[in-house]
């Protein structure tokens, strides 16, 4: 018997829900009862009367799995909107890391070079250290942190994806 295997795709959700206390645990919770990966989540108060959230999270699915996956959070009560940027069209995605790299002399001209390269900005430094705020896409700063790695890099932390439809309407 051959089981046929789907191809799966990286999907970039925006998820509109209530602002209360357990909707984030009971999201995470339905896609760790499915064995479903979450590879980014970042959420955020999106309204004046702090009732509203907007949680955006990065998952890799097959296209029956991505729509199931939908389903099922569009059926939890606090989701107000479930929106697959993805298959949305266009959209823009950035994602904020702080790296801190430690070195004295050429290792230490060497990071502010590629920092400038990578156009991200110092916004810590010691004799013996800085802290570079850089933001992009993942993959900028994947390399970022790669090429940080052979002069000194000594820990990073990233915020995960925000991602944002392009055009004038709201997704």
């Amino acid at each position: 018997m051959h089981i046929k295997e789907e191809k799966k795709e990286r999907h970039t959700l925006a998820v509109i829900v209530d602002n209360e206390a357990g909707v984030l645990a009971r999201i995470a919770g339905l896609f760790t009862a499915r064995g479903y990966n979450i590879e980014s989540l970042t959420v955020t108060d999106i309204s004046d009367d702090d009732l509203i959230s907007r949680i955006t999270i990065v998952t890799s699915a097959s296209a029956p799995v991505m729509d199931q996956i939908i389903a099922q959070l569009e059926r939890l009560v606090p989701v107000h909107k479930v929106v697959d940027l993805t298959i949305l069209g266009p959209h823009v995605e950035r994602e904020l890391a702080l790296v801190k790299v430690a070195g004295t002399g050429d290792h230490r001209i060497e990071a502010l070079r590629l920092a400038e390269v990578y156009r991200a900005r110092v916004v810590d430094a010691t004799i013996s250290s800085f802290v570079f705020e850089v933001t992009g896409t993942s993959d900028k700063i994947d390399k970022f942190v790669e090429l940080m790695g052979e002069v000194g890099l000594v820990e990073v932390a990233r915020t995960g994806i925000v991602a944002i439809s392009r055009g004038k309407e709201a997704a």
